[in-house]
């Protein structure tokens, strides 16, 4: 039972990305900015957005007035019907994405979204089934087609990749370069040409689409810059379609609207998928954002995809206020600012700590710490994806402090809202400093 007197939440929900038998987890009972407030009347400051999505913090006004509204005016219709913020919402897409001309096909959240992008690809290729490259070490989502297209090691015993025509190819990961080279530059292209050799081997006409984390993942991989503009010239000159998973980089994780956009509008994807911070992770939400060129391909074509709640009116009216919310409040700008803040000051960390192996990231309000027993060889605290027991530790200290972080294998990802205070992500970081001596010093 709970201090007021009600069952635990273990008794009666199953819960993800758990064993079920040892989810032990407080009860949110609401938020503000950066802080969640639980039951029991602690605060805790969220350096990971709550899976990377509650980019607007926590209750954002905006966004519950928004909700409130739409509830007033219309809950919900079908896609069989308009609805006037769903078409609101699919412009501003357009307009922030660069893809002016195309369309917007909404979904309930991202898996979904790259689910129905590959339908999509694949329709405009005319190749229903036709071959998709993803890349090891990847994360696009746990439904079938999203487990099938991720290259991680959690779900692979569940599906067969391969009965669902999905490639995989090593990827763009510097530190650890799977194509043995001597820079990160020359790991991109290598990455970029591995997918060019596996585009061959299958055959470009075989081959409908490469879907692609531009950058933030939970994988904990950041390509190297020379590795998007390589693979958008790789797919262009075998009429390949590029799908640019922004679930998690999307909406100024990443210092822009979309990561891709840091390279330039001449490497813009075909199609953009994007969820999370859609709506600030006020309500479910997903969208695939087509290019006009795709969409050419398939405006007299038969779509046969989509859910009953696709464009919800209360999820797209909470996007709509999410997008302008982070026009009008500068946040695209001020992830780029502090997270270049953040990246410097967990770059002074890794001075202190020999077991920092390496920071990267640091475009926007996204970083990875990756802890090593051994810098100088790079051998990790434990084989991936499994958390070393010190970084669990590091990890239950940090909540008991009022810290949530979140981490992956050997990494802490340090993901917070865009709206954090600059003297609350200095605090935390120092908190940091002095968990990463107590748990982590040789």
């Amino acid at each position: 039972m709970t201090a007021h007197g009600m069952r635990h939440e273990a008794d009666s929900v199953l819960h993800s990305w758990c064993v079920p038998a040892d989810w032990d987890a407080p009860t949110v009972v609401g938020g503000e900015g950066a802080w969640l407030l639980l039951e029991d009347g602690r605060r805790i400051l969220d350096l990971s957005s709550l899976s990377e999505c509650s980019l607007l913090g926590h209750q954002h006004p905006r966004l519950v007035q928004a909700i409130r509204d739409q509830a007033q005016t219309l809950c919900f219709v079908t896609n069989q019907w308009g609805a006037r913020v769903r078409a609101e919402l699919a412009e501003e897409l357009l307009e922030v994405s660069g893809l002016r001309g195309g369309r917007v096909f909404f979904t309930l959240g991202g898996a979904d979204a790259n689910e129905n992008a590959i339908k999509i690809a694949r329709l405009a290729q005319e190749q229903p089934q036709g071959a998709v490259i993803a890349r090891d070490r990847s994360y696009h989502g746990a439904s079938y087609m999203g487990m099938a297209l991720s290259g991680d090691a959690r779900v692979q015993a569940f599906v067969d990749a391969g009965a669902l025509n999905v490639h995989h190819v090593p990827p763009p990961y510097p530190y650890r370069c799977p194509f043995g080279t001597s820079s990160p530059e020359a790991c991109g292209r290598a990455a970029a040409q591995a997918v060019a050799t596996k585009i061959d081997a299958v055959g470009a006409q075989r081959t409908a689409a490469v879907i692609m984390e531009p950058n933030a993942g939970s994988n904990g991989i950041v390509p190297p810059g020379s590795f998007w503009p390589a693979l958008r010239r790789v797919t262009r000159d075998r009429g390949v379609l590029l799908i640019a998973d922004e679930v998690m980089s999307g909406f100024g994780r990443c210092g822009h609207w979309f990561a891709w956009q840091q390279h330039g509008q001449p490497h813009a994807p075909d199609l953009i998928t994007c969820a999370k911070g859609l709506t600030g992770a006020a309500a479910p939400l997903g969208a695939v954002i087509v290019s006009a060129a795709v969409y050419e391909r398939i405006e007299r074509r038969m779509l046969p995809i989509g859910l009953t709640y696709c464009g919800h009116p209360l999820s797209c009216a909470a996007g709509l206020a999410a997008v302008r919310t982070y026009r009008d409040e500068g946040l695209i700008e001020r992830s780029r600012r502090l997270g270049a803040w953040m990246f410097e000051r967990l770059q002074r960390l890794q001075e202190r700590h020999e077991a920092i192996g390496e920071v990267r990231g640091g475009d926007g309000l996204f970083a990875v710490v990756e802890l090593v027993a051994d810098r100088a060889t790079r051998h990790p605290l434990a084989p991936w994806p499994q958390t070393p027991p010190a970084l669990a530790a590091l990890l239950r200290e940090a909540l008991a402090q009022g810290l949530s972080l979140a981490s992956r294998g050997n990494l802490i990802i340090l993901a917070p809202p865009l709206v954090i205070a600059q003297a609350e992500l200095a605090d935390a970081i120092a908190r940091l400093d002095a968990l990463l001596a107590r748990h982590l010093s040789r």
